[in-house]
């Protein structure tokens, strides 16, 4: 399995980019390019980390045995990537596990627009959120930037797990924050307002704990 894929960086656990506590990878490159995206150091194609298809599944290995619910794979655009992605999300589901395991993707491309390599990452899915991000269309939908995205449920665990979140509209969107060891946060989520990036970067700040990204580990989840 010697493909890779370009990663801006993972976490586990995360808990506010779907069901339960999972593993979160970011990868990096992305043409889209819409304004007011919170993740613009994703962008660039030559950034971030080449990790191998193999390292990456021993990383989805742990984080199920650490009682992971899911694989969130955002970005960046991960359907630029769609061989490597492929290999990494058939892989995914021929792991053994003792409980069920969903995978969702996010990506700013529609349905419509997929050609066969990406839309062959799509059926590998259990949720995909599509659509690019239009900053003039706020919505409070979870898990979800602008209103014009949608989450496509396309297996009975995603029916069973998702269903009640497709409309649903919690008082604040889930944001998960940590620190490092060094003093530095990090945070993950999607606002439901623009202007809550620069209020989260703002208030760590004057906490003492400067913001950076969740920054990609080689070793197991916490």
């Amino acid at each position: 399995m010697g493909e890779s894929l370009r990663l801006a960086r993972a976490h586990f656990p995360v808990t506010a980019l779907g069901y339960g506590r999972r593993l979160g990878l970011w990868v990096q490159g992305c043409p889209l390019a819409c304004p007011g995206c919170i993740a613009k150091d994703t962008w660039h194609p030559g950034g971030g980390v080449e990790v191998g298809v193999g390292d990456l599944l021993d990383d989805v290995r742990q984080a199920i045995e650490a009682g992971a619910d899911g694989l969130t794979v955002s970005g960046g655009e991960p359907l630029e990537q769609a061989g490597g992605l492929a290999t990494l999300l058939r892989g995914v589901r021929q792991l053994e596990t003792t409980a069920p395991f969903d995978i969702l993707v996010y990506t700013g491309y529609q349905p419509a627009e997929l050609d066969p390599s990406q839309a062959a990452v799509a059926d590998l899915a259990d949720v995909l959120i599509t659509g690019r991000y239009v900053a003039t269309a706020p919505t409070r939908r979870i898990w979800r930037g602008s209103a014009n995205q949608e989450m496509l449920l396309l297996t009975p665990l995603a029916r069973e797990r998702y269903t009640a979140f497709q409309d649903y509209e919690p008082d604040a969107a889930p944001i998960q924050i940590g620190t490092d060891s060094d003093g530095h946060a990090w945070w993950v989520g999607v606002p439901n307002h623009p202007d809550t990036k620069r209020r989260l970067d703002n208030a760590l700040a004057t906490l003492g704990h400067p913001v950076r990204s969740v920054s990609w580990r080689r070793r197991g989840p916490d």
